[in-house]
């Protein structure tokens, strides 16, 4: 039979160690969390960057071809749309 002394210290291991296991799963469970978030932010940033990036280059090609496809447009060129249209095809 076990002491009295020795039952008070095995379940005082025994709950200090789950006390010692929750206070640290939440501590890795907050690092984790925090490295989550900075990790998507980084990645929401990287493509607005890259959606500028892509739309900075659209208009760069669309100055370059100087094609109006808005009718109501004063410089709107139909032949040349119709050109632009048989070339992309």
């Amino acid at each position: 039979m076990a002491s009295t002394t020795t039952n008070v210290v095995r379940y005082t291991a025994l709950f200090s160690g789950v006390l010692y296991g929750w206070s640290h799963r939440r501590s890795l469970q907050s690092t984790h969390d925090k490295h989550a978030l900075e990790e998507a932010t980084h990645n929401r940033e990287k493509l607005i960057h890259e959606a500028k990036e892509a739309w900075k280059r659209k208009l760069e090609v669309s100055k370059d071809t100087a094609l109006v496809t808005d009718p109501e447009d004063p410089r709107f060129d139909l032949d040349k749309l119709i050109a632009k249209w048989e070339q992309s095809s």
